[in-house]
């Protein structure tokens, strides 16, 4: 499993990041900071204009779904980061089979807004099951358009 205490993005072939996290307190910061890194070596090494909206979006996308995986499954999170088009494309995989479910908006609720959050600023959304667990995508536009929210998906 990655941990790397200096925070700097592992050697990785562009443009894809898949890293194994602990599933523990710091995994959360580990993952926006690998997200962080990853786009920068995109803008960097591939020329990739990278709007600060994009690397903001992404790193809150990353940052609520390892903190969900965290919360809700028992053990290690796999982190996958990859350009996809026009998209990044952020996939987290746990161990809990149970597919996240949006709550109704509640302005008084505190707390357990993640999925509202990530399904408002994402392009595209989809969770789906796996042999073990499940695998969630979240997709971020390069670009301003974010789709039809009601095109978005659970399987």
């Amino acid at each position: 499993m990655f941990s790397d205490q200096s925070h700097e993005a592992p050697d990785i072939d562009l443009p894809e990041l898949t890293v194994a996290l602990e599933g523990d307190g710091t995994c959360i910061a580990e993952a926006r900071h690998l997200a962080a890194g990853f786009l920068g070596r995109l803008h960097d090494e591939q020329g990739l204009p990278l709007p600060p909206q994009v690397l903001d979006a992404t790193q809150l996308v990353v940052s609520e779904l390892v903190t969900n995986a965290r919360k809700y499954a028992p053990g290690p999170v796999m982190l996958d980061l990859h350009l996809a088009g026009d998209q990044v494309e952020v996939v987290v995989w746990d161990s809990e089979p149970a597919l996240p479910v949006a709550r109704t908006a509640d302005p008084d609720r505190v707390g357990q807004h993640g999925l509202e959050i990530v399904l408002a600023i994402t392009q595209d959304f989809e969770a789906q099951r796996e042999p073990v667990g499940k695998r969630v995508t979240a997709r971020i536009a390069l670009s301003d358009d974010r789709g039809d929210v009601s095109e978005r998906c659970f399987t």
